[in-house]
């Protein structure tokens, strides 16, 4: 009898070492928190994505990023509050929100400023871009590396744009950033800050057309509701991957080079997916009815934007500095 009570009592302490244990390992995992504004299969959640494999995998499991998107933790600027409050340890944003909080930031989205991708990798993913990212540490972020929306390009539901003639008067969707409200402003259209997702209003006619790289078109299935796209490619749109900077600061240095070379291969990772993809992306938007312009009279546009470099916008010196390093670096080039 006292032979199997002690067999039952060292099975139930070996089942009880094993619980213990597990819920050890369960609560050795660290859980970073991520937030974006997009659904899954768009450019921000395919960085993310390929951040919390490489993280998991590179960390033997002792960390996992949980992705909160769709907007399930607000708007961008709201993510970014949360970001520096450290409530939330990392996001991936459009770079327009940031301007609110580190002006140097809008230098990047200069209208007209990069002539294609390759000229973009060549400024911004060196010396420059560094400078941009290290300026975020103002705002309480950590600039880990950038990835991308893409170039930007008009959509409207009202007429074909050509010419800059063509824009007039135009209500125009865009973020909620200064640079853009002042670029479609000069550009003579009436641009109108939105948050995001905007489909309902253009159905509703509360707004004429938006604008945004191809994949978005696309993937929000804008072509429903809007009918001419003209490839102006104004704007070269970036993301920011970042972490709140006393969060970060407080990992060990070890874990800190992890995510940063985690979030720098993923970055790397989405824009050849994101590049691959967009002459796939305007063939499907031309077989789905839209009317394409392919060769707008972009020195029409250009001309007018150009007006920008003597706004108060960039009246900042910090501002002002960086944006003509930018301007110099991708000039006749």
């Amino acid at each position: 009898m006292k032979k199997h009570l002690v067999s039952a009592l060292c099975a139930l302490v070996a089942v009880l070492t094993l619980v213990v244990g597990l819920a050890a390992t369960a609560s050795a995992e660290t859980v970073i928190k991520l937030g974006i504004v997009t659904p899954p299969g768009s450019a921000q959640h395919v960085t993310a994505a390929r951040f919390a494999e490489l993280v998991q995998e590179r960390s033997n499991g002792a960390y996992r990023v949980e992705i909160f998107h769709s907007g399930s933790l607000g708007t961008e600027t709201e993510i970014l509050q949360q970001v520096q409050m450290g409530a939330v340890e990392m996001a991936i944003c459009t770079l327009g929100p940031f301007d609110t909080f580190v002006p140097e930031v809008k230098v990047v989205s200069f209208p007209f400023m990069f002539r294609d991708y390759a000229q973009v990798d060549e400024v911004l993913y060196g010396p420059l871009g560094d400078e941009v990212l290290a300026a975020l540490e103002r705002a309480g972020f950590k600039g880990l590396s950038f990835s991308e929306n893409g170039f930007r390009n008009l959509t409207n539901d009202t007429r074909p744009v050509h010419s800059l003639a063509d824009v007039k008067g135009l209500k125009i969707r865009v973020m909620q950033s200064t640079l853009h409200k002042e670029l479609w402003r000069t550009l003579g259209a009436n641009p109108t800050p939105m948050g995001w997702p905007i489909y309902s209003e253009l159905q509703q006619g509360t707004i004429d057309g938006q604008e945004n790289p191809l994949w978005v078109v696309w993937t929000a299935k804008l072509y429903e509701v809007q009918k001419y796209l003209t490839l102006t490619g104004h704007v070269y749109s970036a993301h920011v991957d970042i972490a709140s900077l006393g969060w970060f600061n407080a990992l060990p240095e070890q874990t800190q080079a992890l995510l940063k070379d985690c979030m720098r291969e993923a970055s790397r990772y989405q824009r050849e997916w994101n590049r691959t993809n967009v002459q796939d992306f305007l063939q499907k938007l031309e077989a789905a009815g839209m009317q394409v312009e392919t060769q707008p009279d972009l020195a029409s546009f250009k001309e007018r934007a150009e007006s920008l470099t003597s706004m108060p916008l960039y009246a900042d010196p910090a501002t002002r500095a960086l944006l003509e390093k930018f301007l110099k670096a991708t000039a006749g080039k």
